[in-house]
């Protein structure tokens, strides 16, 4: 086991699923330089065999030199094709094999004559990629004096006419030139990959906030609610024991269908599938269904206007309109303790209005505790999705108003919501 956590410490396999877009970018950026490094060779054998008197005075290392070249970079090539990760110490020693290699190629074809001169940009490239401006200007220098060195070697030795000093002294700064340009790109991109990837991270966490947002208002708008308006029943039914068994008994079996749907509507949630418990074009029947419950059940005196008396708006609208006036409803018997409950609904050609009013005991709305309390939040969210504004107004002892005001058309002015919302 110690040597396999070692093994993974310097070049690790990482399987496709867990790899993060960090290391993700890693891979594609390894695997590019490995076919760059693989094209390099094959183009070095190439040229050997369209010329081979390159190596008429080192053919044996000439040969062993490209052979090996080409080896070393389909094996790196083979690594990178098995998703492993270059750890720093491996491509510090890349670097050092590609500097070798360059340098026994260019030594063994010609000097400083060769016309593999421009291969020393290959390891000032990878250096540049993964350490930027120092690493690469580093890598840079170092060719310079490899190269520098050859050229000296040859005149010492005799084996060729060495490179004018000008020459050499144009190929260095241009290579050192070469090794700055590409640090500051590669450093600008690293950067701007670290704000991408920022900024990813960042849309991934508002992503987990909003479904959880979404998450607890279909909680508490759809299944809480339903369970509410079940346990209402059931004290409804414990009330009247005494009562007409035949009516108890319709109640009951009332409370069992309705406990049934809320089964199947907590099933879609957790399927995944969006719970849909209003039917496109039953807002007035399902309103007048809840407050009937509410007038039989705690003897409330409810009133329900609307007008036109079956108002025609989008169903996301209509979903939503609900969500909150039955939210409201909630409320009422759950905290009010109010005698009477008043709902109105009016639709003109570009803007729905519903205001929901009870008697009940109100509350105190600078209390930020009791508006998190009573969902009101969730209710503005809602009626804000949809282009629209929710006004509560209340007070200790004086009873509720909740007021929507939500566009029917684009074009719709909103000092029609803000005169609505103020009065």
């Amino acid at each position: 086991m110690i040597s396999s956590f070692k093994t993974m410490s310097r070049a690790t396999p990482f399987p496709r699923d867990i790899i993060t877009p960090e290391e993700g970018w890693l891979l594609q950026r390894e695997k590019l330089l490995a076919w760059l490094r693989v094209a390099f060779a094959i183009v070095a054998v190439v040229v050997i065999q369209l010329n081979p008197s390159r190596t008429a005075r080192f053919p044996t290392l000439s040969v062993v030199s490209l052979g090996s070249f080409l080896f070393y970079s389909l094996f790196i090539l083979e690594l990178t094709r098995r998703r492993t990760i270059i750890s720093k110490k491996i491509g510090i020693f890349t670097a050092c094999l590609d500097s070798m290699f360059i340098f026994l190629i260019v030594f063994s074809t010609g000097g400083t004559r060769t016309p593999f001169f421009f291969y020393f940009s290959f390891p000032v490239l990878t250096a540049s990629l993964r350490w930027g401006t120092k690493g690469s200007v580093f890598v840079a220098f170092v060719g310079v004096s490899l190269y520098g060195l050859i050229r000296y070697s040859m005149a010492a030795e005799s084996l060729a006419t060495p490179m004018a000093i000008d020459t050499l002294l144009v190929r260095s700064m241009y290579l050192i030139a070469l090794a700055y340009i590409f640090g500051f790109v590669s450093e600008f991109e690293q950067k701007q990959n670290q704000r991408l990837l920022a900024l990813s991270e960042t849309a991934v966490k508002a992503a987990a906030v909003q479904e959880r947002r979404r998450i607890t208002y279909e909680l508490h708008d759809g299944i809480l609610q339903s369970l509410a308006t079940i346990i209402l029943r059931l004290e409804s039914c414990r009330s009247r024991l005494l009562e007409s068994q035949k009516e108890l008994s319709r109640d009951i079996e009332g409370v069992e269908d309705f406990t049934r749907n809320s089964m199947t509507e907590i099933r879609n949630f957790l399927a995944g599938k969006e719970t849909q418990p209003l039917t496109p074009g039953t807002l007035i029947e399902k309103l007048r269904d809840e407050l009937k419950f509410l007038q039989q059940s705690l003897g409330l005196e409810v009133i329900l206007e609307s007008e036109p008396e079956d108002p025609c708006m989008p169903d996301y609208i209509e979903r939503e309109v609900y969500y909150a006036l039955r939210e409201a409803l909630t409320n009422v018997t759950k905290h009010s303790h109010a005698s009477r409950v008043e709902i109105h609904i009016t639709q003109g050609p570009d803007l729905l209005e519903a205001s929901l009013k009870d008697n009940g005991v109100g509350f105190d709305q600078d209390n930020q505790k009791n508006r998190s309390r009573l969902g009101l939040s969730g209710m503005g969210d809602r009626i804000k999705k949809i282009g629209g504004r929710l006004s509560v107004k209340s007070s200790p002892g004086l009873g509720t108003t909740v007021m929507l005001a939500i566009p029917l058309v684009e074009t719709s002015k909103s000092i029609a919501i803000e005169t609505f919302l103020d009065n």
